[in-house]
């Protein structure tokens, strides 16, 4: 009686078949949020995820104006960022990023979950974020979810 053998699925990039998903972020909590794209970037949401290859779906977000975030954020959260002058530190609040690029809050979000790698950077580029309820990615044929 021998044990039927099991195998571990390794997928390769020929055998990938990406989608595009379509997530709206009004009302949704911004690190929640983009944990869940963060997972749909990677492909950690098949069955088939493998770490070393880009097996992960195109997301698309629209309404990212309307995240939120919770407690004090509104008020003391801070976005840095350095010109490469000296005294070039620049901080801008919450209230102005959102005001200015609603987009950068949920793109600057996801890409601190993503790996700092190669293949993290070329997953990033699968991310598209709208400030509104409109979107020109039709051609990709977006499937609507619910997060």
């Amino acid at each position: 009686m021998s044990q039927p053998q099991q195998k571990t699925l390794m997928l390769n990039q020929s055998k990938v078949k990406p989608t595009w998903i379509l997530l709206d972020a009004s009302g949704k909590t911004l690190g929640r949020f983009a944990a869940e794209v963060a997972k749909i970037l990677r492909g950690k949401h098949k069955p088939t995820f493998t770490p070393f290859v880009d097996g992960g779906d195109g997301v698309i977000v629209i309404n990212a104006d309307k995240i939120r975030v919770t407690g004090a954020k509104e008020a003391q959260k801070i976005y840095r960022y350095y010109t490469g002058y000296i005294g070039g530190m620049r901080e801008v609040p919450y209230k102005t990023m959102k005001a200015r690029h609603p987009d950068y809050i949920i793109e600057h979000a996801v890409s601190g979950m993503m790996p700092k790698t190669r293949l993290g950077k070329q997953q990033l580029k699968k991310l598209r974020i709208f400030a509104g309820a409109e979107h020109n990615m039709e051609a990709q044929k977006p499937i609507q979810a619910n997060i």
